[in-house]
This record gives C-alpha cells, structure tokens and sequence, in this order.
C-alpha cells in the first residue's frame, strides 16, 4: 500500500511544471490505498465541440494511475510505467471540475494494475479506467 508517511504535499510536488500543471490537476487528497484528484473542464481539458475531450480523461487517469504505483513500489530500485490504458467515457461534460479517484486493482511484484474512477460535482460517473503499469528496475 500507499507509504502511511507520505504526506499530500509531498504528492503535489509531482505535478508542478509539467502536463499535471498544464491541465490544471490538482492532487487533493491521498491515502493508504488511494488518490484522489480534480480537474477543471475548461479550454485546457475541452474538444472543440465544447466537451472535455476523451484524451483529458484518461490523462487524468494516467496521472492517478501512474503517481499512486509510484508510491508502492521500493522507490530506490524501482519505479513504475504505463504499458495499457482502458478507458470509457460514460457522460459528456460542458463545464466544472471532474473528481479522480484511483485504487488498486493489482499490485504484483512486476506489474500493477489500477481502476480510476472519474466523477462530476454530483457525483455521477463520468468515466472509468484502467491503468496497467510495469514494474521495473531503476538505471
């Protein structure tokens, strides 16, 4: 699980100039077994038929996905990558924030796999995905 020492900053030190920053992800909270994230619908996150765009979500999933296996892992000798998203776009959204929210589906020795759950203001499920990621050495 989740390092219990890691703090919420510590998190939000991930996201500063970079796409996490560019999108306007905001890491709000994190636990022994999750992550939890908003991001606002804007002209950053739309398509330009005015709805968030299918690529934001899933890198918001991505984003979630990728940070909370990054946490897991032996962080000395090891980190975390993105081999297979799935991802399904439920509701279309014109405006607001989505809320992200990532668990563990899998956490083996070379991979994990994790499950993002992605909701609007009202708690309505947006979108859902899934992340599997490579547990690999560090060079």
């Amino acid at each position: 699980m989740i390092d219990p020492n890691i703090k919420l900053e510590d998190v939000k030190n991930f996201s500063e100039v970079n796409m996490i920053s560019h999108l306007g992800i905001e890491i709000i909270d994190v636990g022994k077994d999750f992550i939890e994230a908003r991001m606002p619908v804007d002209q950053r996150t739309k398509q330009p038929f005015g709805i968030m765009h299918g690529g934001a979500s899933v890198t918001l999933a991505e984003t979630l996905g990728s940070l909370a296996a990054s946490l897991v892992v032996e962080k000395d000798n090891k980190h975390a990558v993105g081999i297979e998203v799935n991802s399904n776009h439920l509701k279309a959204m014109r405006e607001g924030f989505v809320y992200g929210r990532t668990t563990p589906i899998h956490l083996g020795r070379s991979t994990h796999v994790w499950e993002i759950r992605i909701q609007n203001e009202k708690k309505e499920l947006v979108n859902i995905s899934r992340l599997t990621l490579a547990i690999v050495d560090r060079k």
